[in-house]
């Protein structure tokens, strides 16, 4: 049984125990005790009603747990501290878990409650005038991981990668690989750095030179694209900004908005009356000189995300993005009359390290590390389990010599280790004769040392995990949780023997390591990172 199951189980007969002694009724919230000997579920669902009751909340306590009885999978109902009710789970409930993810497989954690919902999650979104640079890195591996949590809870996601293919640093950068091509010095503002030299040859090799600058980007854009799927990020969409210059892209809008009276003429240009739906300033939308503005193009690539059906619009922005947040959300209530879709997460920027000194980056100078050079130097694994194991509403300090070390102090080395030794587990049992049968034949029962019920305790919580990973659009749960799993692995593995004399003993512990490995697995995949079998 998962988290969520033995809650809503734990709810409803508390619900029927109020109905039963006459109390008011209530939706019981239940949690995780603090300290594990407080049993495996609390409520405070008596203090909730002490007042409207008048009676103190122990007296309502005892009121509630004789009308509850045992609930099925309960071991032990207790009252402790000034009311709280403290549930144990019985045997069965910790052996159901088991099964249940031993059943479920890759399936287990995943669930449906987002099923139906159409999401747009648009990410990284860096214009193709470079490689991408190590802060790229973040926002490929988090926008990923926020997609995952949600297409495993049910949602139908697109990945969309939205780029400027039209605009004056586009334009600089053609001109830059141009001055190249001609043996010339960038223009000023321009780009430079040994990816813009050999841009140019490649270019000239590939004798592209009529549109050196649609060459340029081009080839920039799948340099980028190639760097993203090694990193295990594939894009449904790519979308340039160059579509929107068409009639039925930002004219379109302009028009609509002037229509609907959103809009308004002053001082040669037109504005966005955002200030009407809560923003600090209204938008220009065209410039007095009819040049669209960037807003405008944002309005544009709204409207079209909304025409494509999406029920919700995540966008992953810098923390220098703030001010995208209200203007966004305006121009969705001036395009549908709604705030439904519009979803910004601002992430802050990561700090990387060489052993505790910073890497120093300049796109346009060239004194650059690429993502690939990141890459290159700690592999895939490394670097998206680090990228994704903090919220991204925190700075990040990545130190390229400390996520490849092999040592326990190392979170993704630890979560993988784990994975490996249980794999090596499984190979000595099979080396050995062990015959463990079917899951729903292992003794389970057996399984009541304290360190084997913690760590069924972190298996169970892996679906209830993931649901509220999705919910917070919080991908950085599911590999604490891992970590969890795996610190509750390793003390099962120092004080309990799996394979031993004991034959039964020994098939329900096998299937206990069977059912760890499912749930590292399967958070370990949902993060993009590998469950090695050996290490």
């Amino acid at each position: 049984m998962s988290a969520a199951q033995e809650t809503a189980h734990l709810a409803d007969a508390i619900r029927a125990a109020l109905a039963s002694a006459g109390l008011p009724d209530r939706e019981p919230e239940l949690e995780r005790p603090r300290q594990r000997e407080h049993g495996d579920w609390a409520t405070n669902v008596a203090m909730t009603l002490a007042r409207e009751v008048d009676a103190s909340p122990r007296e309502i306590a005892q009121r509630i747990v004789e009308a509850l009885g045992t609930p099925t999978g309960v071991a032990a109902v207790e009252i402790a501290g000034p009311g709280f009710i403290n549930f144990r789970l019985a045997a069965d409930a910790f052996a159901e878990t088991v099964r249940a993810a031993v059943h479920a497989g890759e399936a287990f954690g995943r669930g449906d409650e987002l099923d139906g919902q159409h999401v747009n999650v648009e990410f990284v979104s860096a214009n193709p005038t470079g490689p991408l640079h190590l802060g790229a890195g973040r926002w490929a591996a988090v926008g990923d991981g926020i997609a995952s949590v949600l297409e495993a809870r049910g949602a139908d996601v697109t990945r969309e990668y939205y780029f400027n293919d039209a605009g004056e640093q586009m334009r600089k950068f053609g001109a830059s690989v141009e001055a190249a091509l001609a043996g010339q010095e960038p223009p000023e503002d321009g780009y430079q750095g040994e990816y813009i030299t050999e841009l140019a040859a490649e270019i000239r090799d590939g004798g592209e030179t009529q549109d050196v600058a649609e060459a340029a980007y081009q080839r920039m854009l799948s340099r980028i694209t190639a760097t993203l799927e090694r990193f295990g990020v594939t894009f449904d969409v790519f979308f340039g900004e160059r579509a929107l210059h068409g009639p039925d892209g930002i004219a379109a809008v302009v028009a609509q908005v002037r229509e609907t009276g959103h809009a308004y003429e002053a001082e040669g240009a037109t504005w966005l009356r955002t200030t009407a739906f809560g923003d600090d300033k209204d938008r220009v939308l065209v410039k007095a000189d009819g040049v669209p503005t960037y807003f405008a193009a944002d309005c544009a690539y709204l409207a079209d995300k909304l025409a494509r059906g999406f029920d919700r619009c995540i966008y992953l922005l810098g923390a220098d993005h703030h001010g995208y947040v209200k203007r966004l959300e305006a121009a969705e209530q001036a395009l549908s009359g709604t705030n439904r879709a519009v979803e910004v997460i601002i992430g802050q920027l990561v700090t990387f390290l060489r052993h505790g000194d910073p890497v120093r980056m300049s796109k346009r100078a060239g004194d650059m590390v690429w993502f690939d050079d990141l890459l290159d130097e700690v592999g895939v694994d490394a670097a998206r389990y680090t990228l994704l194991r903090t919220s991204i509403d925190q700075p990040l300090e990545f130190d390229l010599a400390e996520v490849v070390k092999a040592e326990r102090e190392n979170p993704v080395y630890y979560v993988q280790y784990s994975s490996a030794r249980i794999a090596g587990i499984l190979r000595t049992a099979a080396e050995r004769g062990v015959e463990p049968g079917t899951v729903d034949e292992a003794p389970l029962d057996l399984l009541t040392h304290s360190s084997e019920r913690e760590l069924v305790r972190q298996i169970g919580r892996y679906p209830e995990v993931l649901a509220t990973a999705a919910e917070e659009r919080a991908p950085y749960k599911v590999a604490r949780h891992a970590e969890t799993t795996a610190e509750a692995f390793h003390k099962f593995y120092t004080e309990c023997q799996v394979v031993s004399d004991d034959p039964d003993l020994t098939r329900a512990r096998y299937w206990l390591v069977v059912a760890a490995r499912q749930a590292l697995t399967n958070a370990l995949g949902l993060l993009g990172v590998t469950a090695p079998e050996r290490m």
